[in-house]
């Protein structure tokens, strides 16, 4: 394993330098917290690929194909499709925002009212799927050194969050970049056909396993369902998706990029698929699904390229923990932080030093948000059920304002308000009564949230005229970054 270390090694080597030329970059905070807003379409869609495929689509991904074949892909298959409608319904329209945060546009939309509400639900959704992404760490290093859980977390986590605090956005996006093609080369191009050519060929695969594995709905009907109402409702909204969405040069980027990105994801979840299927056929009774990808490694490729593919899997859990951390971040420093402190009434837009004071301040945030991530890993043990809890909140929350906004002009504050505090509580105490792994948090969540947010937006006073005339020329892109929206004063980034 000597020369699988040092690919290893190499790898993360790299993703520190990365970070520290990143740091040179990111004088101000627009090219800290979404690169200057000036990625083209190879780094973008690239990036955008790289942030929604992570450790569960990877690890967990080739364990669903081991445990139902084909039907398998499901999971990655339904992010990828939120993330073709996200590129090609909304993404255009959000980039020309010019905001930071969801809870901006939220601020924006609804004038100034329901912002501080749905921060705190967004820095939860981002916390908890930092967290997740965090765990991960622990199996990989696990294979790769035998390292002690804890040890793994700190470990990987302490370069993750170096590298985000240095450089901020644009060091996540260069080792993004990097992570992409690793994973690129190491799965797609390398782990799939010697996985497939190990288990004898896809005549084999259908000869030893049953038909139920190659049905397109083996998984079942009901987790396809609950996968989109999850996952691809979950690209739509997520902070981490929207502040890669602000990085886009143009709209035009955005749209083009995401939907090159989308279509990335359907054909790793295929291939996620495909490895988890030849691997059940060469080692067909692992204690764990979760233990295919892994296997088939140490097993079926060579040296050298074992590290690489490792690196790979790596690479994937990296580029989704740095995302959700910096996301993570700017929600608790911009829609948190700043609002409760109340400094920015009436206060003229920032000179040249109060930017890079800005960056500073996000820069301490980022390690104090860090810290507390790998904290809270180490002291969690269920990967599963925390990233359930941050999706189930996320959608059932915050799923009806954000698109109603978007698409109603009839919504309101007091609305959207209804909708996050009606949807939240009823997750919550859905899971509290039926299990977090339950389908009916997401399922009644959804309808309890859109059924508070039409009912409420038709009881209350129509949102100021002036607030929807100013968000449709923000929509137009014919307002300036930064310029609040009638009546809003812009939340901070100190």
């Amino acid at each position: 394993m000597a020369v699988d270390y040092a690919v290893i090694v190499l790898y993360l080597a790299g993703m520190l330098a990365m970070g520290w030329w990143g740091m040179r970059r990111a004088r101000s905070k627009s090219e800290f917290l979404v690169a200057g807003r000036r990625l083209g379409p190879f780094m973008y869609s690239g990036t955008m690929a790289a942030i929604v495929l992570g450790g569960a689509s990877t690890i967990g991904g080739v364990g669903l194909g081991y445990r139902y074949g084909l039907s398998g892909a499901w999971m990655v298959f339904t992010i990828g499709l939120g993330l073709l409608a996200l590129s090609v319904f909304f993404s255009a329209r959000i980039a020309r925002l010019k905001v930071y945060t969801v809870s901006e546009m939220l601020d924006l939309r609804y004038g100034g009212s329901a912002g501080v509400i749905s921060g705190v639900v967004m820095w939860a959704y981002t916390l908890m799927l930092a967290v997740t992404s965090t765990i991960a760490y622990a199996t990989i290093f696990d294979v790769l050194f035998g390292l002690d859980r804890t040890v793994s977390i700190v470990l990987g986590g302490v370069i993750v969050v170096a590298y985000s605090t240095l450089g901020g956005m644009w060091s996540i996006t260069l080792t993004d970049m990097v992570q992409f093609v690793v994973k690129t080369i190491g799965v797609l191009l390398l782990l799939l056909p010697i996985a497939v050519i190990k288990a004898g060929g896809f005549h084999a695969l259908r000869a030893e396993l049953p038909d139920a594995y190659f049905a397109p709905l083996g998984i079942g009907a009901q987790t396809v369902f609950t996968y989109v109402l999850i996952y691809s409702f979950g690209m739509l909204i997520g902070q981490d998706i929207w502040q890669r969405v602000f990085t886009a040069r143009s709209d035009r980027v955005a749209r083009a990029g995401g939907t090159a990105a989308g279509t990335y994801c359907l054909v790793y979840a295929l291939a996620g698929a495909v490895i988890g299927t030849a691997a059940k056929v060469l080692y067909p009774h692992l204690g764990s699904p979760d233990d295919a990808f892994a296997t088939i490694v140490k097993d079926a490729l060579p040296v050298g390229v074992r590290g690489l593919v490792l690196a790979a899997a790596l690479s994937a859990v990296m580029s989704t923990s740095s995302g959700a951390l910096i996301a993570c971040a700017t929600v608790a420093n911009n829609d948190i932080w700043s609002r409760l402190r109340g400094a920015l009434a009436g206060r003229e837009r920032e000179d040249a030093g109060a930017e890079r004071d800005e960056v500073r301040g996000n820069r301490v945030v980022i390690l104090v948000m860090g810290i507390a991530v790998i904290g809270i890993a180490i002291a969690i043990d269920d990967v599963v059920q925390a990233l359930t809890v941050a999706y189930n909140l996320l959608v059932g929350g915050l799923l009806v304002p954000i698109l109603g906004g978007l698409l109603w002009k009839r919504g309101t504050g007091a609305g959207a308000l209804a909708a996050v505090a009606a949807g939240g509580a009823t997750v919550i105490g859905l899971m509290a009564w039926r299990g977090v792994l339950a389908s009916e948090p997401i399922y009644y969540g959804l309808l309890v949230s859109l059924v508070a947010y039409v009912t409420v937006s038709l009881l209350s006073r129509p949102t100021d005229p002036a607030v929807l005339r100013a968000w449709k020329a923000r929509v137009a892109g014919a307002v300036p970054a930064d310029a609040p929206a009638a009546g809003v004063s812009p939340p901070s980034g100190a």
